[in-house]
């Protein structure tokens, strides 16, 4: 598997199960250019925000949801109970 699909794929499941975590405006961006798979040039239009806003909050969220899966887990406790 391509390690950008990998990595993306990653970032998803973290959001399915952590992105209750984050705010509403994170959530919002993720879905966004995760799920809706927009471009930071389109979500930046459609928000009428900077590319760059977007880009951080994005990096922001990413970082948030690695942290809360290094403290809880769970996303790796769910990926070693799929293959026992």
């Amino acid at each position: 598997m391509d390690d950008r699909l990998g990595n993306r794929l990653h970032i998803i499941h973290l959001f399915d199960i952590y992105g209750g975590l984050l705010t509403t405006r994170q959530q919002g961006l993720m879905r966004l250019y995760y799920h809706d798979d927009l471009s930071l040039g389109e979500i930046a239009e459609r928000l009428q925000i900077t590319r760059q806003a977007v880009y951080d909050s994005l990096h922001r969220s990413m970082v948030e949801l690695t942290r809360f899966e290094r403290h809880l887990g769970l996303v790796r406790q769910r990926t070693s109970g799929e293959t026992a």
